[in-house]
């Protein structure tokens, strides 16, 4: 059960700058894999290459210019899941348009971190959160495979009692 996930970040960002310092903090390859793009359309076409079956999947979106309004980001969110319905989303962005972005985008978006000193901090607790909701997905399903097969069992077990009484 101790089995080791490896998580794929997703991240978007125009100048690179942002996904430097995430690149330092998730640094162990063993748990984690960042793959790095600086344009929509590559995003869009490393996320439909990359078929990784049971990992989770994290996509940071991160917003250096407000030149772009949220019906376009809601958009391309809405494309990204498309693509990946189990994906997880993270958008990060300046601190000076945080209401407007939250008003504007409001689906398909798991957490909003706005850029400060410590927004790395915040990303990486989220990144984790996002992993760990995976698992638990995992194990819910293994435990509701789990109890059918017993029951199956004590059924059959059931009828071949109660045939060799008969």
């Amino acid at each position: 059960m101790n089995r080791k996930n490896k998580a794929l970040l997703f991240c978007l960002d125009e100048s690179r700058s942002f996904t430097e310092d995430i690149k330092k903090r998730f640094s162990d390859t063993s748990k984690y894999r960042v793959l790095s793009f600086s344009s929509r359309q590559d995003f869009l076409s490393g996320l439909a290459a990359e078929k990784a079956g049971g990992c989770c999947k994290v996509a940071v979106i991160v917003i250096n210019e407000i030149k772009e309004d949220g019906y376009s980001i809601e958009r391309f969110t809405r494309e990204v899941h498309k693509i990946s319905a189990d994906m997880g989303m993270i958008l990060v962005f300046s601190p000076e348009k945080d209401e407007e972005i939250r008003k504007a985008v409001k689906f398909n978006i798991d957490a909003y971190i706005p850029k400060n000193s410590n927004s790395i901090l915040r990303l990486h607790n989220v990144v984790k959160k996002l992993i760990s909701k995976h698992n638990l997905e995992i194990y819910h399903k293994r435990r509701n495979l789990s109890l059918w097969v017993l029951l199956v069992f004590v059924l059959i077990s059931a009828i071949i009692i109660l045939v060799t009484f008969l």
